[in-house]
């Protein structure tokens, strides 16, 4: 009787271990189309047409319309009315400028995550954080030349914190920007 158990103990382990490994392979692959099929479904279905993936197209061709013409004729002008405008409002002029800085901060002209550092959280204890240096001048806002800002992103998350620390503190890390927000993002799980 223990050795039929123990076949079947060993089997069953067997069966265990390669339904995980199976589920190691096909989740990340089956969660990504997923995600990607129903923000297609999504974004296709804001414009009510009877033809799959016609709405996406329109929806695309018009944001890239809308950049060509912004970029080559309505960006000045239609720029300056809309931040005389803003400069009426401040608290959505601050909402307004946060999200435009945040985006061309990843996307834009004035891309800042570009230098990747280890920051030293804790000489004691030698605890470090990674993160990026998004400001080195910091004398608009009365703090010295000592001072560097350092943003520290959250792993499984698309948020993160804003660090002020001593330049003393932040170690250059040469990696590619991409990969290394990406190894911050999965929480270390994805190679850089």
């Amino acid at each position: 009787m223990k050795r039929t158990e123990y076949i079947y103990k060993k089997t069953l382990r067997k069966i265990v271990n390669s339904f995980l490994q199976g589920l190691l392979l096909i989740a990340p692959i089956s969660i990504t189309v997923f995600v990607i099929f129903k923000l297609f479904e999504f974004i296709d279905g804001l414009i009510p047409l009877n033809i799959p993936g016609l709405g996406l197209l329109i929806i695309l061709g018009s944001i890239t319309l809308i950049g060509m013409l912004g970029s080559l004729i309505i960006r000045t002008p239609l720029s300056f009315l809309f931040n005389r405008i803003m400069d009426q409002v401040p608290l959505i002029k601050m909402l307004y400028t946060a999200i435009s800085d945040l985006l061309s901060a990843f996307v834009g002209q004035k891309k800042k995550f570009t230098e990747p550092v280890m920051v030293i959280m804790n000489r004691e204890s030698n605890i470090r954080k990674l993160g990026f240096i998004t400001e080195r001048d910091l004398q608009n806002i009365g703090i010295g030349d000592d001072f560097v800002a350092v943003y520290l992103p959250h792993s499984y998350n698309f948020s993160g914190n804003m660090f002020i620390v001593p330049a003393e503190n932040v170690i250059p890390v040469v990696a590619n920007s991409a990969d290394f927000m990406k190894f911050i993002v999965s929480g270390g799980v994805t190679r850089v």
